[in-house]
């Protein structure tokens, strides 16, 4: 289930990205205020939404509620811990309790002679 939320999590990234370098500013039309009228104003009108925002808007929608489910399902792992505290450390000693000494490592191989 974690690995389908992070594909769609992944595609709507990947949408939000390329729909946002779709779009153009509100100063794309200021050059074609001045030269061929085409604009009804400097920066253009803000009227209704066009399609690619109204696209942007869903994708950011999804991938905010994506994010939280990931974060929500990483929280709530079985097994999953504090990152200091790992099975490899050792335990502190019982009060009272005598303290083993580590044996040591050896690294030479044995078929090779000296």
């Amino acid at each position: 289930m974690e690995n389908v939320i992070l594909v769609i999590h992944v595609l709507a990234a990947a949408s939000v990205i390329g729909l946002v370098l779709l779009q153009h500013g509100k100063g794309a039309d200021m050059g074609a205020a001045f030269g061929s009228g085409a604009s009804g104003s400097l920066f253009g009108v803000s009227g209704s939404s066009n399609l690619l925002s109204k696209l942007t808007s869903i994708f950011i929608t999804v991938f905010f509620a994506t994010s939280l489910t990931l974060a929500f399902m990483s929280s709530h792992k079985a097994g999953s811990g504090s990152v200091v505290k790992s099975p490899l450390t050792q335990q502190a000693p019982a009060k009272g309790e005598a303290v083993k000494p580590a044996q040591p490592v050896e690294n030479t191989p044995k078929d090779i002679p000296n």
